[in-house]
């Protein structure tokens, strides 16, 4: 593996590749960021900061609630890291953020490879191996083992729910921002599903029409804030997104036939979704508002499926990405982000 080296977000991040091998189109690998927040001295805490902790929802002794959290972020499809934000929320409260950019995504896509094509979603397996195995590397765990939180936003909701469902016990728990958990279709997936099959195994590479018109970004600019701007990288993150091919549309109804059979995670599990839908026919300010990728009543109820001990956060005004959502939806989702952590850090804590 490579050392650590700046990564494109600033002075506050850093990356590091990860070797994953080869396949016909060449080296594969994996990227993973990681928060470099200031670090935590306690002896420098006076009263008023540790009251000022204490109200932030932190630990009585002044350290950090989330001290012995690692946190692993996995983005959504057409997409890869750059919430500088979300990060920072994590950071803040004493975890460790680190943020992986899967094979062929953002950071770890190279020339001549078919941007986000994975043809079975247990083959991030490797990837996120090779993520956790990194992050153990300097990890204190001189107060004990360190507990691990996933947080996945649509696909990477998907990918990450199936990885803890394979692997119980591995995280602590499971946060899923508007996870891809059902097909837009949901009435339609058993029977499309062996057509889309067939075409995988004949034609993997096959292209979907194109259906994106681009208004989910645009309702992205438009709620966007003036005083933090988000940058994108927009080959990492196009407008039209990425092509879709057959055998990776295989892939995602196979995962969406997992969670619809039930997969019986054991930690807790956070839903973050928008209130409400708007197919995005044409342009309105309707889709800033709402979630226009996903329909969220069917992954409201799918979520219901992923284990014993789940929560539902129905978000008014939220986007598809709640954390990019206009201010009152973003705080909004932040608030009850942090309501959801900061119980079950306390009634998990060791």
């Amino acid at each position: 593996m490579t050392d650590w080296v700046p990564d494109v977000l600033g002075d506050e991040f850093a990356q590091r590749t990860l070797p994953l091998g080869e396949d016909d189109e060449g080296a594969i690998v994996a990227t993973l960021v990681r928060a470099l927040p200031e670090p935590y001295v306690p002896q420098r805490a006076g009263g008023w900061e540790r009251l000022v902790r204490r109200l932030r929802g932190l630990s009585d002794d002044a350290r950090p609630l989330l001290d012995d959290v690692d946190v692993l972020y996995v983005h959504g499809w057409s997409d890869y890291f750059f919430q500088k934000r979300l990060a920072r929320f994590w950071s803040s409260r004493g975890a460790r953020f680190f943020a992986l950019d899967l094979r062929k995504y953002g950071r770890s896509l190279r020339d001549g490879q078919t941007p986000g094509y994975i043809a079975d979603l247990a083959t991030y397996d490797e990837d996120i191996a090779a993520a956790l195995e990194v992050m153990a590397e300097d990890a204190d765990t001189s107060r004990g083992p360190r507990r691990l939180v996933l947080l996945g936003h649509s696909t990477g909701g998907l990918v990450l729910s199936l990885w803890a469902a394979r692997h119980q016990d591995a995280a602590a728990a499971v946060i899923l921002n508007s996870p891809w958990l059902e097909f837009q279709l949901a009435p339609l997936r058993a029977a499309i599903a062996p057509v889309v099959e067939l075409q995988a195994r004949l034609r993997p590479l096959d292209v979907a029409p194109q259906i994106d018109l681009g208004f989910y970004a645009r309702a992205q600019a438009e709620a966007a804030d003036p005083d933090d701007v988000v940058e994108t990288n927009p080959a990492w993150r196009p407008v039209p997104s990425m092509p879709v091919h057959a055998g990776w549309l295989h892939a995602i109804l196979r995962g969406h036939r997992s969670v619809d059979d039930g997969l019986s995670i054991s930690v807790p599990v956070c839903v973050l979704l928008s209130e409400r839908s708007a197919v995005p026919s044409r342009w309105s300010d309707e889709l800033t508002a709402a979630d226009t990728v996903l329909v969220v009543d069917d992954i409201a109820r799918r979520a219901l499926k992923l284990g014993s001990s789940v929560t539902v956060e129905r978000i008014d005004g939220a986007l598809h990405d709640v954390f990019l959502s206009r201010k009152a939806a973003r705080d909004d989702a932040y608030a009850r982000l942090e309501r959801w952590v900061t119980g079950w850090a306390r009634s998990s804590g060791s």
